[in-house]
Formats: structure tokens, sequence, C-alpha cells
């Protein structure tokens, strides 16, 4: 039960496209909140919110460095939401195997 609601934590942490873009910044390294927020011309307030979203989901981090609060990367945030993605890409392509499979033997049948 707690692995699902980090995985929905991070789902719908990653819905949102100005998250996602935080994210991308972020690989690039640290930066404050009003660093953040000045490319989509919002407030320090608003991406504030985006930021508690992809805290709570474990992708990122803060801390209180002076009077700023600086950003980073998660350590663990995208594990779970690999690992699922993985899970059910290894299933489906069992799946879509075992259709080219079938679909190989039924053309074959047909000549």
């Amino acid at each position: 039960m707690v692995q699902q609601e980090r995985l929905n934590q991070a789902f719908s942490a990653l819905a949102d496209p100005t998250r996602r873009s935080v994210l991308a910044r972020l690989g690039e390294g640290p930066a404050s909140l009003s660093e953040l927020a000045e490319p989509f011309g919002i407030t320090i307030t608003g991406m504030q919110k985006h930021v508690a979203a992809l805290e709570a989901a474990g992708l990122v981090a803060t801390a209180k460095v002076g009077r700023t609060r600086q950003v980073r990367l998660g350590d663990e945030g995208l594990d779970d939401a690999m690992a699922w993605i993985a899970f059910y890409r290894r299933l489906w392509q069992r799946r879509l195997d075992g259709l080219d499979a079938y679909l190989t033997l039924q053309k074959g049948t047909q000549s």
C-alpha cells in the first residue's frame, strides 16, 4: 500500500509539465526557488507549491541556505516509478513476443 501511494505521488507530480521542466533544470545542478520560478514567470509561492509536490513524491529535496531555499534532485524518488515501469515493460514485451510468434505461425500455416 505504501509503494502504491509513492507511485501515485510520483506519477501525479510528473504529470505536470512545469514540474517535469523543473526536474530537467535540476539535472544541471541545484537551484533556488527564485531561479526555478523565473523562466516560468510565476511567483516564488507558485514554484514553492510545485516543489512541494515534487518533494512529497521524493523527486527533489530542499534545504534552507541563508535566506534562500535550495532545491536539488532527490536520491530515490524515481526508483519506485522506474521499477514499476520496468515490470510492466517486461510483461508487455513477453505478451507482444507471444503475439508475434502466434502471428508468424498463422502466416506460415496460410502459405
